[in-house]
């Protein structure tokens, strides 16, 4: 069933990148700069990323209005490479994630460690068209090339211990400059209740608007969770965890007043320095009003029955 979330009014037509015209991005390449350098090109794409001419829409992809490629991909919170918006863009310029391999451990039955072509391989690409709001009041709608984490997950086998599933970014001061900073306990760790990762929503993304996910994006392969704050969506994933008790996540650690273990988007939940009410879309004129936030970032129908019961207030 797809989304039923709001269409945006507030974003020019002169920054949305139409997506007939992202959708096509390599026939354009193709006639601007000759077949050969295309070729060229496409024999240096991992066996993945051959497969995106192929790629179905999600059912869950909702129907509101992309930001554009530069809004994305300009304006990040990425700290491992700054805490300037427009820090990772720049810092991240050189970061190579290749070679790249992921560790899976804990309380499954198949652990082991992948390299990234074997550990994409055996899951169906497809596009979510996903908004990503952040706890600082900003939302994006991105379209973003990934497959299901609850697949992924299902694959090594978790078994009756395993409660909480944790998520890992590679620590790395040589290639992620950020991290010489101690503006937090790094490495970056988040977490899931293993029926959350389980959930028909959450993918592990692996790129956007059909091309490789950038760098200042979380490349090579990142978790994204529509219905949380963005943080929660981890970048640059180097291990997995089945856990039989809660993670200690990096922000819940850092500022527990303030960033929460569940981190859902609440509207009636104020931030201790700001309202969550409200939410400006990223790439809307100045004088547009904010528009309202929704409970669960509008995902809802798909999600609330997980916290059935439960505060979510006190469980923020």
């Amino acid at each position: 069933m797809a989304i039923l979330i709001r269409k945006a009014t507030d974003i020019k037509p002169s920054e949305i990148t139409p997506r007939s015209v992202y959708l096509d991005r390599r026939r354009f390449m193709q006639h601007a700069l000759g077949a050969s350098v295309l070729l060229a090109g496409d024999a240096m794409l991992p066996a993945w990323a051959k497969r995106w001419p192929e790629l179905a829409k999600s059912p869950h992809s909702t129907d509101e209005v992309l930001n554009s490629f530069e809004d994305i991909t300009t304006y990040n919170n990425f700290y491992e490479f700054g805490t300037g918006k427009s820090d990772p863009a720049k810092n991240a310029v050189n970061f190579d994630p290749k070679p790249w391999s992921i560790t899976v451990e804990g309380e499954c039955s198949k652990p082991g460690t992948f390299d990234l072509e074997d550990f994409i391989k055996p899951y169906a690409l497809q596009e979510y068209i996903y908004r990503l709001r952040c706890v600082e009041g900003w939302s994006m709608v991105i379209p973003w090339v990934g497959f299901s984490l609850a697949d992924m997950l299902k694959t090594f086998e978790p078994n009756a211990n395993a409660k909480y599933v944790e998520f890992t970014t590679l620590y790395d001061k040589s290639r992620m400059p950020g991290q010489k900073r101690r503006v937090l306990d790094w490495p970056y760790v988040e977490g899931l209740r293993i029926d959350e990762a389980m959930n028909e929503l959450p993918i592990m993304a692996v790129g956007l608007y059909g091309e490789i996910l950038p760098n200042q994006n979380g490349a090579p392969i990142r978790l994204v969770v529509p219905w949380k704050y963005g943080f929660k969506s981890i970048k640059s994933i180097v291990k997995i965890r089945f856990m039989e008790t809660q993670p200690r996540t990096t922000w819940n650690e850092s500022a527990p007043r303030e960033y929460g273990f569940y981190s859902n988007v609440n509207p009636n939940v104020d931030h201790p320095r700001w309202s969550q009410k409200k939410e400006r879309r990223i790439g809307a004129p100045i004088w547009k009003p904010k528009i309202d936030t929704l409970m669960f970032n509008g995902y809802g129908e798909q999600v609330a029955h997980l916290y059935q019961g439960m505060d979510l207030v006190k469980n923020f």
